[in-house]
């Protein structure tokens, strides 16, 4: 078994690559999980104990960055050395600015209108937009093109915001 430390590929003998199998991700967590569940370690003494919790919680961790392609790009960026910088790096390319206004005006006009269908025209947009930045950040990551890996993580960090504050909206005009 891998140790604590090692890389989230690794804890589940996974290749270190953006396009992970979900089946063979999912198969990897099962096996892992069924070494290490607590419930395993209940009659054991206090240190086992805590490092099955320890292990345990790790796994699930490294399950739900992996099965996670935005995280999982962020991570594999941070195994690289490269740190998004998300929080305090907000350059983009200016086609991407005016393409966050242009969105951002949409919203606003349609949820002022209380208009439920462009809303969610908006939304299928935006998923087909991520769909394909997605692909792109994955030829990316593959290339090692780290420093545009970033900033694609950067803008799917946005529409993923965007697409999140859209079904808020919708939300909240269908139960108004």
């Amino acid at each position: 078994m891998a140790s604590l430390t090692d890389s989230h590929f690794a804890l589940f003998d996974l290749p270190q690559t953006f396009a992970v199998d979900p089946q063979q991700l999912d198969s990897a967590y099962r096996t892992v999980q069924a070494q290490v569940h607590p419930d395993r370690f209940a009659a054991a003494g206090d240190a086992q104990r805590r490092l099955a919790m320890q292990w345990a919680t790790r796994t699930n961790e490294a399950y739900q960055t992996l099965r996670d392609p935005l995280k999982r790009a962020r991570y594999m960026l941070s195994l690289r050395g490269i740190d998004v910088g998300a929080e305090n790096n907000t350059a983009m390319e200016p086609a991407f600015l005016m393409q966050q206004m242009e969105w951002r005006e949409n919203i606003e006009d349609a949820a002022g209108a209380k208009n439920i269908g462009a809303l969610e025209a908006l939304l299928d947009e935006l998923r087909e937009e991520e769909r394909v930045r997605f692909t792109k950040l994955e030829a990316l990551l593959d290339s090692n093109s780290d420093q545009a890996a970033s900033e694609a993580v950067r803008q799917l960090m946005f529409i993923e915001r965007v697409a999140t504050e859209i079904g808020a909206q919708i939300e909240r005009l269908e139960h108004a």
